[in-house]
């Protein structure tokens, strides 16, 4: 990627804010490789029915209210000093307006998995191998077509108010700038573009039930989308007239960070939930993955997601781990041979995304004993997360992209035991990284490059760099290789028990 990284003589600074499924979080970046100040506020995820995702949209707006002052007050700046705004968030969340730009009901989140019968009368409707062809993304729960499928038999009420449907950062560009726009990536994982044309086609908005009316204008990430109002300037302390860009899928915001620029560089992502990021030269479509567009123009990011990864630790922690915290479980487990003595565990506590699109899987603890412990169990739980993983990485292979060098990020990288894990369970070096933020920054040097304070995408790489790497243990692969067996037929033969265990 040529270029001249920030302009010579000069540093910008730029505003970036992730508006994520358990936290907002903002930065303040110089284009010259400086974390000037970081900020964070927590959002809450509910859910009032089981496999339900929500959250509300009017809380990320007073979480950016808050933190954008703090972050003013920490790095010792003022508004005027701010080049851009970008914004990330969590993909694809569905946000529904009224004609007044008036919030109609909570978000419905990507990890939501209500429209199981939506997806498969979807799939009764389209052929999903051309629709896969098509759009990039197969016919399952991550589409908005199934959410307001649901919403239309459901809550018939507020599909009839609602006026414009847009995802989480989008209503946050939305609240700075007044202006209606949705993210290329969240209009393409929603199932609305054309890959050939790179446009929303009407034929596939028809058959997601909107009316091309309710759907704003999709823009590339790095265009400037509007500016600051003064509404907005007054409830945030931002400068009015601050360009806004039209910022970042969270995912695809991190992965960049984290360098996954080349094919062959595969980020695997420890958060809440566990995503897998690859970097591509061209789309290969598989319903088994999403598909994005990269950061980087001209290029494309197939990826995962699994619903649940630190989320079920967090769950173990609080209501078995007797006030233990994930260091010191770790510590426990260490001692652990692989396999967990014996111990399987499907992640599926929120049902699953990719690869297997099963909203009615569940969590599953196989081959339970009395000799077992906590720390069998939490080394289960690790293990369990590394093998969603390795099953991702057999489908990219199988469709012919390749998996040469694996980056881990967020929260569960600090874990040397979990990343321990995963170099045996993938024979792969893994390493970690120092300076890496989250989406934020990713948002933040879109901001940069689309108001024409940065002109390298690869700068990006000044901000990060190795913390540790974790080398594969041969000796280990055998027993590595024996559990992922059990997980993936564990899975197959209990697949069709699970939908008898939903609420009757």
């Amino acid at each position: 990627m040529p270029g001249k990284g920030p302009r010579e003589g000069s540093e910008a600074v730029t505003l970036g804010l992730d508006i994520g499924t358990t936290s907002t979080i903002g930065v303040l970046a110089a284009t010259d490789g400086r974390i000037l100040a970081t900020a964070t506020r927590p959002a809450t995820l509910r859910s009032p029915r089981p496999g339900w995702a929500e959250a509300d949209p009017l809380e990320w707006w007073r979480n950016v209210q808050a933190l954008v002052p703090e972050l003013f007050a920490a790095a010792g700046i003022g508004a005027s000093a701010i080049a851009g705004i970008g914004v990330a968030g969590m993909l694809p969340a569905v946000v529904l307006l009224d004609g007044a730009g008036r919030v109609l009901r909570p978000s419905i989140q990507q990890s939501d998995g209500r429209t199981g019968a939506e997806v498969e009368a979807m799939r009764r409707e389209l052929d999903e191998a051309a629709f896969t062809a098509r759009t990039g993304n197969g016919i399952n729960q991550q589409l908005v077509g199934t959410k307001l499928r649901w919403l239309e038999r459901h809550e018939p009420e507020v599909m009839a108010r609602a006026a414009t449907v847009m995802g989480a950062y989008d209503f946050i560009n939305l609240r700075l700038t007044g202006e209606r726009t949705v993210e290329r990536n969240w209009a393409l994982e929603a199932g609305f573009v054309d890959l050939a044309t790179g446009e929303a086609a009407a034929d596939l908005l028809a058959f997601a039930h909107l009316d091309p009316a309710r759907l704003p204008r999709v823009a590339p990430g790095e265009a400037v989308i509007g500016a600051v109002t003064a509404e907005a300037a007054a409830l945030t302390g931002l400068a009015a007239g601050t360009p806004v860009v039209a910022g970042a899928a969270d995912h695809i915001a991190s992965a960049f960070v984290a360098g996954i620029v080349r094919p062959g560089d595969v980020l695997l992502k420890f958060g809440g939930a566990g995503d897998i990021m690859l970097a591509a030269d061209a789309p290969r479509p598989d319903p088994r993955l999403f598909l994005d567009y990269h950061i980087v123009p001209g290029r494309f990011m197939p990826n995962g997601c699994m619903a649940a990864s630190g989320s079920l630790l967090n769950w173990l922690v609080r209501e078995f781990a007797g006030g233990r915290d994930h260091a010191a479980l770790d510590t426990l487990a260490a001692s652990v041979p692989p396999g967990a003595d014996g111990l399987v565990l499907l992640p599926y506590v929120l049902g699953e995304k990719t690869p297997i699109h099963d909203p009615a899987a569940r969590g599953t603890l196989v081959g339970l004993g009395l000799h077992h412990r906590i720390d069998h169990l939490w080394r289960a739980a690790l293990e369990a997360v590394v093998m969603g993983f390795r099953h991702h990485i057999e489908v990219a292979r199988e469709i012919g992209h390749p998996v040469e060098r694996l980056v881990a990020s967020d929260g569960g990288s600090r874990s040397a035991l979990w990343m321990q894990i995963a170099a045996d369970a993938l024979q792969l070096p893994v390493t970690t990284l120092d300076g890496h933020p989250g989406s934020c920054l990713g948002a933040a040097w879109v901001a940069a490059m689309g108001t024409g304070a940065a002109d390298d995408w690869s700068a990006i790489a000044r901000f990060t760099r190795p913390a540790a790497t974790f080398e594969p243990d041969p000796a280990n692969a055998p027993a590595c290789d024996h559990l992922y067996g059990l997980y993936r037929e564990t899975y197959d033969r209990l697949k069709p028990l699970y939908p008898k265990f939903a609420a009757p």
